[in-house]
C-alpha cells in the first residue's frame, strides 16, 4: 500500500508542471518539491541510512534545448498489455500516443502510454505515462531511464519537458517495482535533463 501512496504522491507532484513555454522558475520549483518529498520520512523512497544523510538529488541544469513541443499522435485501438516491471508486477496499460519531436538533429519518436487501473480512478482519469532512456542512461543517468508524467493533451501537440524527468524508486531502494522502459522508448540521443543517478 505504501507504495501505492508514494507513486500517486510523484503523480501529484509532477502532474502541476505542464508549460507552454520554457520557464527556469518552474524547473526550480519541481527540484525543490521533489527534494522535499525525498527528504520526508512518510514519502520517501530513500532507504533509510541514505535518507540520514539526505540533502539534494543531483540535477542536470535546467537547459531550454530540453523542453520540446513535440507532435502528438493519438494511437488507436491499441491493445492492452501487462508492462515489464523490475519486480514480479505487471500492470496493465495501453499505448495513448506517441510523440514525435527533434533534438539534436535527429527526428525522435517516444510512446507515451496509459495506465488502465490509475485511468479508472477520477482524478487521474487524464494521466499519461512516458518512460524513456537514452545515451546517459548508466552514465550520468540511473541505467534504469526516466520517467515524466503528463496530462491528456487538448489538441496536437504536447510539451516534453525533460527538465522535470525523475527517476523510478527502485533506483533508490530494491523494495520496490518499476516499470520497466519499453525499447522503443530508448533514444539513441544525450539527454542531460532531470534527475542524474543516485550513486556513482
Amino acid at each position: 500500500m505504501r507504495i501505492i501512496l508514494l507513486f500517486v504522491f510523484l503523480i501529484q507532484l509532477n502532474f502541476g508542471f505542464a508549460q507552454k513555454k520554457f520557464d527556469p522558475a518552474a524547473v526550480a520549483k519541481f527540484q525543490q518539491q521533489i527534494n522535499s518529498e525525498y527528504a520526508d520520512p512518510a514519502t520517501s523512497p530513500l532507504m533509510e541510512e541514505d535518507l540520514a544523510s539526505f540533502k539534494t538529488l543531483d540535477f542536470y541544469p535546467a537547459n531550454e534545448k530540453y523542453f520540446v513541443t513535440a507532435k502528438f499522435v493519438r494511437t488507436k485501438k491499441e491493445k492492452p498489455f501487462e508492462m515489464k516491471t523490475t519486480g514480479a508486477r505487471t500492470p496493465m496499460y495501453v499505448k495513448y500516443g506517441e510523440a514525435h519531436f527533434t533534438l539534436e538533429g535527429k527526428n525522435l519518436k517516444l510512446n507515451i502510454y496509459r495506465n488502465i487501473a490509475l485511468s479508472e480512478k477520477p482524478e487521474y482519469k487524464d494521466y499519461l505515462f512516458l518512460p524513456f532512456s537514452d545515451l546517459t542512461c548508466g552514465n550520468e543517468s540511473y541505467i534504469g531511464g526516466k520517467y515524466i508524467d503528463f496530462k491528456i493533451p487538448k489538441g496536437k501537440t504536447i510539451v516534453i519537458d525533460f527538465n522535470t524527468s525523475y527517476n523510478p524508486y527502485c533506483a533508490y531502494n530494491h523494495k520496490y517495482s518499476c516499470p520497466i522502459v519499453p525499447l522503443e522508448n530508448d533514444l539513441n540521443v544525450e539527454i542531460k535533463a532531470g534527475v542524474k543517478k543516485f550513486h556513482d
